[in-house]
């Protein structure tokens, strides 16, 4: 597999270093490498990732991010990372839209008008820094800050402090750099909609129309990296899709019996596990 040399895109996933990808790609040999025919094995691996997918929509039809969290780390261990990226970012980009979609009269587009200018303005931020901001230092930072952010709401789900509207130019900003450096762009938009007199309606639907922006703009970016040009993560990603979907169907079954401050503590785990991913990539 060509080595591609990795930074952070939107969401979810670490961007690690060539020899790493060199590594994975020599672990985990690319799907369906011999030819057109899958192996017993290949049906084993889909079988795997079907079930990791399902994991995934579950937690993103909650929370209305973090899968990558999940799907990610586990994917590894059964298929390339480039592979893993591409191919969870499409069912990503499909749990955004299925979700944004599904009940647009919730999303408010005056949050998210707000919002997503700074996400272009965050990630054209970013690609500057890339070059010359000391990541791991900055990557402690963030998580950090996630952190704490995250025992606040799940301390104080039912009485978290309502920040003012202008606040979303700051989180579209985060949300661009955090999400080209590090691949975690949910997080302030997570934190931000948290912390507005939104319903969980509201929250999710507001969150999913920028999570569709920002992961959109990332399968951009995978097909610009070369990493889409090619049938086979479009391929498995719909092998998978009927089991991303069935996530996403009981994540509602789900979501209609949380409290808004049920809501709240659910994004502050998510929000916990981010902070300590970034900590444990910066520290490691």
């Amino acid at each position: 597999m060509h080595a591609i040399r990795w930074r952070q895109s939107s969401g979810q996933a670490a961007a690690p270093e060539e020899h790493t990808l060199q590594h994975h790609a020599q672990r985990n040999p690319c799907p369906d490498s011999r030819g057109d025919v899958l192996s017993t094995g290949d049906y084993a691996t889909l079988a795997a990732l079907a079930a990791i997918a399902f994991g995934g929509a579950v937690i993103f039809g909650i929370t209305g991010f973090g899968s990558a969290l999940f799907t990610v780390p586990l994917a590894i261990h059964l298929v390339p990372l480039p592979f893993a990226l591409a191919m969870f970012t499409l069912l990503d980009c499909t749990s955004a839209w299925r979700i944004g979609l599904a009940d647009p009269k919730s999303a408010v587009g005056a949050e998210w008008k707000r919002i997503l200018p700074g996400i272009v303005v965050g990630t054209v931020i970013g690609m500057t820094l890339l070059v010359n901001l000391p990541r791991r230092a900055a990557m402690a930072a963030l998580g950090v800050f996630v952190l704490l952010i995250a025992i606040s709401n799940i301390a104080r789900a039912g009485a978290v402090r309502i920040v003012r509207p202008a606040w979303a130019y700051l989180a579209g900003v985060g949300g661009g750099v955090t999400s080209t450096l590090f691949g975690a762009g949910g997080p302030p938009y997570a934190i931000y909609l948290s912390r507005r007199d939104l319903s969980k309606e509201q929250y999710r639907s507001t969150l999913a129309v920028c999570t569709m922006f920002s992961i959109s703009s990332r399968v951009v970016a995978f097909m610009l990296a070369g990493l889409l040009l090619t049938p086979k993560p479009w391929l498995w990603a719909l092998a998978v899709l009927p089991a991303s979907l069935a996530g996403l169907w009981a994540a509602s079954r789900l979501f209609s019996r949380v409290s808004r401050e049920g809501l709240i503590r659910a994004v502050g785990v998510m929000l916990a596990a981010s902070g300590i991913s970034l900590l444990v990539r910066a520290l490691g």
